[in-house]
C-alpha cells in the first residue's frame, strides 16, 4: 500500500529516535520494577524467615502474571491498538508494585508481585510491536536491539536503588520508588503516535494518512498527495473485514514452524534469564559474599549488559539476525558453565560479566526477531503468545533453583543446567530459524 511505502521511505530522524527513547523510558521502567525484586528477596528472606522454595514461589510469581499480561495484551493490542495497551499495562505494573509495599504478609505479597508481572508482560509485546512497525528496514533489527537495551539501565537503576535504599530504608522504600513511573503515561498519551499499521489494518485511512504526514514533516521530507480513496490491499484489510484475530492462525501450516522455533526460543531464553538473574544476589550470598558485596558484584555484571546490547544491535545489521543469536546464545552458555566453577573474586567477575553480556545482548535480538516473523495482523499476538509461553520458563526456573538448594546442590550444578538450556535454545535456532535481515515486514509474512 502506498502509505506503508512512504512509511518506510522515511529516513531515519528525529520521529523515529524519539519513539525509540520514549517507548525505551517505559521499557526502563519495566525493567527497574522486575529487577526490585531479585534486589528484595534476600532482605526479604531475613525479615519474614523465607525458606528457599517460598524465594522461588516470590520469584515466579511474577512470571506467571507476565505469561497471562503477554497473551491478553497482545490480542488486545491488535484488536484496540498498540498504544493503549502500551499505556494500560504501564500503570498497572508501576500501581501494583508500589502496592507492594504495604504487603503483610507472604500471600499478599505473592497476589501483587501477580498484578505487576501481569503488566510487565502485557507491556513488552506491545511495545516492540509499535517500534517494530515504525522503524525502516534497513535499521528495524538495530532500533529493536536499542530498545531492549532499556532493559539493561533499568536493572541497572533496581540495583542502584537496592544498594543505595534498602540498607537505609529498608524493602518499602524500594517498592514505593517503582510506583513513580505511572507519571510517565501522560507523556506517553500526548506524544506516542497509534501504529500506521495498525490503523489501516482498521479501515482507518485518514488518521493513518495524517500520521505520515506529520512523521515526514519532522523528518524533512515533502508529504505525498493524500490517499484517501485508496482501496486497501496486501496485508490490511478493511474495519467491516476484520474479524476477532485468532490464536489459531500461529499453527496454520504457513507459521507453525515459526512458531514452534519461536516458542523454543524464549522458553529457553527467558528460563536461563529468570533463573540467573531473579536468584543472582542470593546466590552471591550463598556462595561467602556479604550482602552489601552481592549487590555491587551484580551491579557491575549488570553494567555489562550495556555494551552487550550495542555489539548486539552491530552485529544484527551486519552479520544477521540468526547468526548473531545462534552466536551470543552459545557465547553466553560458556561464560555460565565458568561462572558456576567458582574462583577467585576476579574469575567470578569476569564469567559473571560475559554471561550478563551476551544473555542481554541474545534478549536485543530475540526481540528483534519475533515481532519480524508475523503479519499485521498477528503481530501482537503473535509476539505475545511465544513472550507467554516463554514465561513458563521464567516460572518453571526460579523455582527450580529453590529447590535445587534446599537439595544442597551446589553451585556448578545449578548454572551446568543453565549451560545446557542455551546450547540446546541456539541449535533450534540454528536449524529451524528463518533469516530476515533487511526485508520489509510484508516480505518476511509472505515467505
Amino acid at each position: 500500500m502506498e502509505l506503508i511505502r512512504r512509511l518506510e521511505k522515511i529516513p531515519v530522524g528525529s520521529f523515529h529516535y524519539k519513539l525509540l527513547i520514549i517507548t525505551g523510558m517505559g521499557w526502563m521502567f519495566d525493567a527497574m520494577d522486575t529487577g526490585i525484586i531479585a534486589f528484595v528477596l534476600p532482605t526479604l528472606a531475613k525479615a519474614w524467615d523465607l525458606t528457599t522454595q517460598e524465594m522461588g514461589f516470590i520469584g515466579s510469581i511474577g512470571l506467571v502474571g507476565m505469561a497471562v499480561g503477554a497473551v491478553l495484551a497482545g490480542e488486545l493490542a491488535d484488536r484496540f491498538g498498540r498504544k493503549r495497551m502500551f499505556m494500560a499495562t504501564l500503570v498497572l505494573y508501576s500501581v501494583a508494585t508500589g502496592l507492594c509495599s504495604i504487603a503483610w504478609s507472604f500471600s499478599s505479597l505473592l497476589f501483587f508481585r501477580f498484578l505487576v508481572g501481569f503488566g510487565l508482560g502485557g507491556q513488552l509485546p506491545v511495545a516492540v510491536t509499535l517500534v517494530t512497525e515504525y522503524a525502516p528496514p534497513a535499521v528495524r533489527g538495530r532500533f529493536i536491539v536499542l530498545l531492549e537495551s532499556f532493559w539493561g539501565v533499568g536493572w541497572l537503576l533496581a540495583a542502584l536503588i537496592a544498594y543505595m535504599v534498602i540498607p537505609r530504608f529498608g524493602w518499602h522504600a524500594a517498592f514505593i520508588l517503582g510506583a513513580l513511573p505511572a507519571l510517565y503515561v501522560f507523556y506517553i498519551f500526548h506524544w506516542i503516535p497509534e501504529s500506521v499499521r495498525y490503523l489501516l489494518n482498521k479501515g482507518k485511512l485518514r488518521e493513518a494518512e495524517d500520521i505520515v504526514c506529520r512523521i515526514e514533516k519532522d523528518c524533512g521530507v515533502v508529504p505525498a498527495a493524500a490517499v484517501a480513496a485508496e482501496p486497501q490491499t496486501s496485508d490490511f484489510v478493511t474495519e467491516a473485514s476484520c474479524g476477532r484475530v485468532s490464536f489459531r492462525e500461529l499453527l496454520q501450516p504457513e507459521f507453525i514452524k515459526r512458531t514452534l522455533m519461536l516458542w523454543c526460543l524464549w522458553f529457553g531464553i527467558v528460563y536461563s534469564y529468570y533463573g540467573i538473574f531473579t536468584w543472582l544476589p542470593s546466590l552471591m550470598v550463598t556462595h561467602g559474599f556479604t550482602q552489601i558485596k552481592s549487590f555491587e558484584y551484580v551491579m557491575l555484571m549488570t553494567l555489562a549488559q550495556l555494551p552487550g546490547y550495542i555489539a548486539a544491535a552491530y552485529c544484527v545489521e551486519r552479520f544477521g539476525r540468526k547468526p548473531t543469536l545462534v552466536g551470543f546464545l552459545v557465547s553466553c552458555a560458556v561464560c555460565a558453565y565458568f561462572f558456576g566453577q567458582g574462583g577467585s573474586v576476579a574469575t567470578v567477575l569476569a564469567w559473571g560479566c560475559g554471561m550478563s553480556f551476551f544473555n542481554l545482548g541474545a534478549w536485543g535480538v530475540v526481540y528483534s526477531y519475533t515481532p519480524e516473523l508475523y503479519p499485521t495482523r498477528i503481530r501482537a499476538i503473535g509476539s505475545g503468545w511465544a513472550a507467554a509461553v516463554g514465561r513458563t520458563g521464567g516460572i518453571l526456573a526460579p523455582t527450580l533453583v529453590g529447590i535445587m538448594l534446599a537439595k544442597q546442590s551446589g553451585f556448578g550444578d545449578i548454572f551446568l543446567m543453565f549451560t545446557g538450556v542455551m546450547v540446546g535454545v541456539a541449535l533450534v535456532v540454528a536449524v529451524f530459524g528463518p533469516e530476515t535481515q533487511g526485508l520489509r515486514l510484508d516480505e518476511i509474512s509472505k515467505a
